[in-house]
């Protein structure tokens, strides 16, 4: 049977909406579009390449618990309300996907709140054991 399991932030918003950070299902790794949240204190910057960094972090910290690390992303899916915000992130972008070069989509979309100005959601694929 295949491994199902959930990987939980910390976040209110996962027990208020019901979603978890990650689903892990046997070996792919599905991380939830995750916002520039500082989840320890609930805070979010007022800046755009901030908030992209904390996005990482958040996403990084789901990848590692599933037993992945940036280097098994194999998708990456960039959500931001507004379009001149996307350059400004791509320094930060760089250094974590550079050397890996998932697929990637960017898309213009409103986001559940106006305090966010970047969702990050990535796919990956855990290495076989062994």
């Amino acid at each position: 049977m295949t491994e199902r399991r959930a990987i939980l932030s910390g976040s209110t918003f996962e027990e208020q909406i019901g979603y978890a950070r990650a689903v892990v299902d046997g070996e792919h790794v599905h991380v939830s579009g995750t916002t520039g949240y500082d989840y320890g204190t609930m805070t979010i910057s007022d800046d755009v390449v901030e908030q992209a960094e904390q996005c990482l972090r958040n996403i990084g910290a789901a990848l590692a618990e599933a037993g992945c690390t940036f280097a098994d992303v194999v998708r990456v899916r960039y959500l931001l309300p507004e379009r001149e915000d996307f350059e400004p992130c791509w320094p930060v972008l760089r250094r974590t996907f550079g050397e890996v070069r998932p697929a990637a989509t960017m898309l213009v979309c409103g986001l559940a709140d106006p305090q966010m100005k970047i969702e990050i959601e990535v796919y990956a694929r855990r290495p076989a054991a062994g």
